[in-house]
Formats: structure tokens, sequence, C-alpha cells
């Protein structure tokens, strides 16, 4: 069994927009772990009397309808938008692994049923409406946004993994190690999820950018995180009745928001770049030549 690995430092090294793509999502991780030392004001401090007040040097951001700082929302918000987005992907991939390993090591009656009867149920209906109606269901809340995320998130992975697993469970290794007695269940953990991860930590990384989305967008609608509790999302909905006199309360939580999501959708194609130019070509050479 062999693997090759995928350096995320390297490929920055070679690829401009992964590198910036990798200094983005550290600054977002910095300011959600060092939010209460990185942020200049209270997040939730109300001060009337400098409400909408634009860019300055005391606040950088500006403020907002009831005078609260934008920058230290912002660096607030990151906190949401990066437990939520790796809640989201961490919970969604252990679903899809699990579930895409049964139906592709099994196959059968055990593949038709999941495939067929379970993924595509879920996929039939948009995921944003399913989070909508769970969390309409459920009450808003971090914990019932995460898994309102989750609900339909997990399928994508969980293809993904039984089309790799279909792959990968014939082959020679993996034969060698049935044949040695190993068990199903140390057969998929120690020799088919390590050959197949590569694919799946690409669809991660982009999926990742999906999950902050999916909560800017679950937060405007007013189904994320209760208020005061600064998201972006919530700030753009709250932004919307001063978009032309206070342009900048619109202005920069979009931009975080953007800024967030191209970061980690610019890692996943480099990782997805690295992927097919590395091990998905020594493959398919491989293949062509037996």
């Amino acid at each position: 069994m062999s693997t090759t690995t995928i350096s995320l430092p390297r490929i920055a090294r070679h690829n401009p927009l992964a590198a910036i793509g990798v200094v983005l999502v550290a600054v977002f991780v910095v300011c959600a772990v060092f939010a209460p030392w990185l942020a200049p004001h209270d997040p939730a401090q109300i001060t009337l009397p400098d409400r909408l007040e634009s860019p300055s040097a005391q606040h950088w951001c500006g403020t907002d309808e009831l005078g609260r700082d934008i920058c230290s929302r912002l660096i607030y918000g990151a906190r949401i938008s990066m437990l939520v987005g790796s809640s989201v992907v961490s919970l969604s991939l252990g679903l899809g692994l699990i579930i895409g390993s049964i139906a592709g090591y099994y196959g059968g009656r055990i593949d038709r049923f999941v495939n067929v009867v379970i993924m595509n149920a879920f996929l039939s209906f948009p995921g944003i409406l399913l989070a909508i109606a769970f969390v309409a269901f459920r009450g808003p809340g971090i914990f019932n946004l995460i898994l309102a995320l989750s609900l339909g998130g997990w399928v994508g992975y969980a293809r993904l993994v039984r089309a790799q697993v279909l792959a990968t469970r014939e082959r020679e290794f993996v034969e060698a190690a049935r044949a040695l007695g190993s068990t199903d269940l140390r057969v998929i953990v120690r020799h088919i999820l390590p050959n197949i991860i590569q694919p799946v930590i690409v669809q991660a990384a982009i999926g990742m950018a999906g999950a902050i989305l999916a909560e800017a967008t679950m937060s405007f609608l007013g189904l994320g995180v209760p208020p005061p509790t600064a998201s972006w999302g919530a700030m753009l909905n709250d932004a919307r009745a001063h978009l032309f006199d206070a342009p900048h309360l619109v202005l920069f939580p979009a931009g975080t928001v953007m800024l967030a999501v191209l970061s980690f959708n610019f890692i996943g194609d480099a990782l997805r770049d690295c992927w097919i130019r590395g091990p998905a070509s020594k493959l398919a050479s491989k293949s062509k030549h037996p």
C-alpha cells in the first residue's frame, strides 16, 4: 500500500492563488481564535450618538445603525463562520466516509439502496431548502444551524467516497489484505481510505467555502445565530435599509464573505490541480500500460 502526500506549503509556493488563499485562511483563523484580543471595541456595545459613522481612525470600518463597531463585529463574525464551516464539513465528511465506504465496499443491494434510494432522496431537494425547513422547525441557534447544513451536505462526500471505494476495492493490495484474513473494517480503514483520502480533502476544502456561504445565507434570512451575536450574514441583513446612505455597512461584510469563500476555493482548486497532475495521472498511466 502506498500513498502520495499533498503538501500544502509546496503547493502554495508554486501557485500564487493558493498562497493568497492560505494567507487569508490563516488571517480568518487568527481572528476567530484571538477575537477578544484583536477586536478594538466590544462588538455588542451600542452607542447611538455614533450611529452610521463612516470609516475613521477610531472606527476603521465605521459603525452600524446602533453605533456598534463594524470592524469588531467582523472579527467576532469570523468565529461563527469558521466554527460553523469547519463543523459542517467535519460532520458531513464523517457521515459521507461511513455511508460511502459501506455502499462502495459491499455493493449489491446495500449499494443500490444507499445510492438509489437514500442519496437520490436527499439530492431531490435543494440543500438550502432542507436547511431552512430544519431550522424553521427546530428554531435558530448555532447547533441547529450546523445540523441543518450537514443534513444535505454529506451526500456529495458519500458519492465521491463510494466511487473511489468501488475503484479501489479490487486492487491487489486490498485482495492481499483479505487473503491474510483482515476484517472488513481493517481493510476499509487501513488500506482503502488512506488511498482515496486526497480527492476527499479537495472536496472538503471546496465544501468549506460552500458551508461559509450557506451560513451567511441562513444568517441573512434570520435563521442563523440569534442576535446580538455578530455574524456576517446578519450584518448584511441589517445593512439593507442603509444601502445608499451608509454603503460601508454592506461593503465590509460582503467583502469579508467574498474573501473567505475565495480563499477556500483557491486552496481547493490548487489541491485539485495537484491531484490531477499527481496521483490521478499516475493511476491513468498505469491503467493504459499495465
